[in-house]
């Protein structure tokens, strides 16, 4: 089931300092549900072909020095069609002043206008990105999300496992956490997603026998953080007599979230075991990798070199 998501033009206003010059009626229900921005430079010539009206429309100094070239009555057609495709709202960068078609039209056909301080290119870059946040597909996975040495590691395991009490130590060593027991994971492209926890439960550990803890209360804001690139994926399972399990380390294991690939390892723990250090050393590794270090690669070309000089003193 594909599911669609929306933020209010208000939150955005806000959240950009976008100084309302006029306000329709339903200023306050607008939704935007598309990420992406325009400039309707084209359709100020009159090319509406391909016209996204759902988008939000941003002109800067290029528009506006070009409508200064027409005269009003053409200035007020160009507005007046633009404005009847119902776009979200026009919002005018670098403190530019509406022109009064353009107001006019806005009245006439309930279009709110908004105008922002800063560069055309800044306004349109910063609300893309934002956007794409704000409308990122999500799902939410029964885990904990933790920060550690700048890795978001993201812990599963059947529930008693253990993974909230290697949060805790995690954090007595001074690492972060975003979230436990429920972590909601948006994919922001097609190489990356992260986590964040839901609002209600956000800052909160659940530890059994003990109870739910505040974690920014008892161990300081240090200790929590509200979102996280998810860098590597870790399966803590219980020990199995019998079972195989990757002693090197050589093959690359990933898990698709969303159609997005991550790096992902599986952890067999028995009683005794300290696991926040093997996660610790799990994230220290996992760095190492992205930045171009294969230990298990390197200790097996070691010893691939090593029986290959006994082989030839052999003969």
């Amino acid at each position: 089931m594909i599911h669609s998501y929306s933020v209010p033009l208000t939150r955005l206003a806000k959240e950009f300092n976008l100084r309302p010059l006029y306000t329709s009626t339903d200023y306050k229900g607008i939704n935007i549900t598309v990420d992406d921005i325009s400039r309707p430079g084209l359709q100020l010539v009159g090319y509406f072909d391909h016209f996204e009206p759902m988008r939000l429309q941003v002109i800067g100094t290029v528009e506006t020095t070009y409508l200064n070239t027409l005269t009003s009555e053409e200035r007020s057609s160009v507005f007046d069609r633009l404005f009847a495709y119902k776009i979200p709202a026009l919002i005018i960068s670098r403190d530019l002043d509406p022109l009064p078609e353009c107001l006019e039209m806005a009245e006439k056909h309930d279009i709110s206008i908004l105008q922002g301080s800063e560069t055309t290119s800044y306004i349109i870059s910063s609300l893309i990105s934002a956007l794409k946040v704000y409308l990122a597909p999500r799902i939410t996975r029964h885990g904990v999300l933790v920060e550690v040495y700048g890795e978001g590691l993201l812990l599963l395991g059947e529930s008693g496992i253990g993974k909230s009490e290697a949060a805790v130590e995690l954090l007595k060593r001074g690492h972060r956490l975003i979230a436990d027991d429920a972590v909601e994971i948006k994919r922001v492209s097609s190489k990356k997603c992260f986590g964040t926890a839901p609002e209600l439960i956000r800052h909160y550990i659940e530890l059994r026998g003990i109870g739910v803890i505040n974690v920014a209360k008892l161990f300081g804001m240090a200790a929590v953080k509200e979102s996280a690139d998810i860098d590597l994926i870790i399966n803590i399972v219980p020990w199995q007599n019998g079972e195989v399990y990757d002693r090197l380390g050589l093959e690359n294991q990933y898990t698709e979230i969303m159609g997005v690939k991550i790096p992902s390892i599986t952890i067999p723990i028995t009683p005794g075991r300290n696991l926040a250090v093997i996660l610790e050393v799990a994230a220290m590794n996992n760095r190492q990798k992205k930045m171009g270090y294969n230990a298990a690669a390197e200790f097996t070309e070691q010893i691939n070199k090593h029986f290959d000089t006994s082989y030839g003193e052999s003969f």
